[in-house]
């Protein structure tokens, strides 16, 4: 079982070890980052290991909008740090109990995430080259 501290994250703190960064106001919330937020809670993991299994279980949480069922505040809705670490500790402990289907579905994730980037990155390619080619009219 992963062993992991759920805090808030102060500015200009510098974290030791493996953690992950999760916004927690705004539409977005529940938003994995390796990279600190403004907003967001940090989760410090004792191994990189628990810190890549945990990102992904967050990462597909976030996509699946879970959190804004737990969103709190008519102008800026947030998470409450409580909401968060209850509800976060179940889906971790949920995802522990098929571990195995976990990891294929962390790998299934992961192989969609990198043809993601591959197709945006071509479809960047084919506008520069439509831009290119439409330029010459402009001339």
């Amino acid at each position: 079982m992963p062993n992991f501290i759920v805090k808030t994250h102060q500015k200009d703190t510098i974290y030791k070890g493996n953690q992950i960064f999760i916004l927690n106001k705004g539409m977005n919330s529940g938003k994995p980052q390796k990279e600190p937020f403004t907003n967001s809670y940090v989760i410090i993991f004792s191994s990189d290991e628990d810190a890549e299994m945990i990102y992904w279980l967050a990462y597909s949480l976030w996509q699946m909008k879970f959190w804004h069922q737990h969103l709190i505040g008519s102008v800026i809705p947030f998470i409450r740090i409580q909401n968060f670490k209850s509800e976060f500790d179940q889906k971790v402990n949920q995802s522990l109990y098929d571990f195995e289907q976990h990891q294929k579905d962390i790998d299934a994730i992961k192989a969609l995430e990198l043809q993601k980037e591959h197709l945006e990155k071509n479809l960047k390619l084919i506008n520069e080259l439509k831009k290119c080619i439409l330029s010459r009219y402009c001339r």
